[in-house]
């Protein structure tokens, strides 16, 4: 499980970091508000755990660009602000738990379990010896991890719970994005052209002319 830690306070962050490294947790740490928005923007994460008062781009800033963008990754702020405003405005922004400062790192740990659970961020699907983690974004294929983008995961997702039926590019616009920040056709084709990419060796993806795809477990 990877996570995102946003945190300023210098000696704080590398004590969390340190426990969820020894709990078994992949963890990327970042003062900057701005350089996590870009990290975010560029990699693919389990769950974000957010300070609110950081440099350049608040820790509020940030999760209202990400659910305006329907980005759905599982957040927890970690914060000093205790009042009972910025909790509710925490929540109304997208946040999945708010934990006050100061806390007990198992508490964290056990809210982060929770998180797990609830989101089932370690249901595989396998299938042909491949193993696909949905909602951790990544496949793995051997002893090979490799990590996908939120909305390639989803693709992926939808094609093999359709397996065999043909899909047109319109249906999966409607399922994956509903309202949101809606695609084009060629923009599904790209994500269906990385996920051949990342399925190497096995041709999953059928193009059925006129109509969609179909994918077929071989």
């Amino acid at each position: 499980m990877k996570i995102l830690l946003l945190e300023d306070d210098v000696i704080l962050q590398e004590i969390i970091e340190e426990f969820l490294v020894e709990k078994g947790y992949e963890v990327e740490s970042f003062f900057d508000g701005g350089k996590a928005l870009d990290a975010i923007g560029a990699g693919s994460y389990d769950l974000l755990l957010l300070d609110v008062n950081v440099p350049n781009i608040d820790g509020f800033e940030i999760l209202t660009y990400l659910r305006d963008i329907g980005n759905t990754t599982p957040a927890v702020y970690i914060t000093s602000l205790a009042g009972i405003d910025a909790l509710k405005k925490g929540f109304e922004l997208g946040a999945d738990d708010y934990l006050r400062k100061p806390f007990e790192l198992e508490e964290l740990n056990a809210r982060i379990e929770h998180i797990m659970k609830l989101y089932r961020l370690h249901e595989e699907i396998e299938f042909d010896g491949i193993k696909f983690v949905p909602k951790a974004h990544h496949i793995i294929i051997g002893d090979t991890v490799m990590e996908m983008r939120q909305k390639e995961a989803q693709v992926l997702e939808y094609f093999i719970k359709n397996s065999g039926k043909i899909i047109h590019c319109d249906e999966i616009i409607e399922n994956v994005w509903g309202e949101e920040n809606l695609p084009t056709h060629a923009t599904i084709r790209t994500y269906i052209k990385n996920l051949r990419k990342l399925l190497k060796g096995k041709e999953y993806f059928e193009n059925i002319k006129g109509e969609g795809y179909r994918f077929n477990i071989l």
